[in-house]
């Protein structure tokens, strides 16, 4: 059967600005799915530096420069980021799954504290190791 008030539907929430404004839990809760992946690829990338020192000199020196030059610094920098995020973020599920800090005001206390947390974390990690 034909839809016949096809024009009075609500519109796609993707329509930025307009129609949808993001909310902080939805933002962090994308962002958190991106540090999962995120955190994948870097396992690669640490499991292939483990297998080309395996490997031999010449394979092991072709993947050490990738990790050392300033595109593996910047990828270790954002996955240390990555996984501190990822960590709290995990941390206020196990908060939530208990029941608490479920109003609106609490999780988006929560969501700046992952936010700002994973941050502050980051430097710390930066400067001490």
């Amino acid at each position: 059967m034909a839809d016949v008030n096809r024009g009075n539907r609500p519109l796609s929430p993707f329509m930025l600005g307009k129609y949808y404004k993001f909310q902080l839990n939805s933002v962090t809760s994308i962002l958190t799915r991106i540090t999962g992946n995120a955190l994948v690829v870097e396992a690669f990338l640490i499991a292939w530096w483990l297998i080309a020192a395996a490997t031999g000199p010449d394979y092991f020196a072709v993947a050490d420069f990738v990790v050392t030059s300033w595109i593996g610094d910047l990828i270790l920098l954002l996955s240390t980021l990555g996984l501190w995020y990822h960590a709290l973020a995990g941390i206020r599920h196990l908060i939530w799954d208990n029941g608490y800090c479920l109003d609106m005001k609490s999780a988006d206390k929560l969501g700046w504290i992952v936010i700002y947390g994973s941050l502050v974390l980051t430097i710390i990690t930066i400067i001490f190791v």
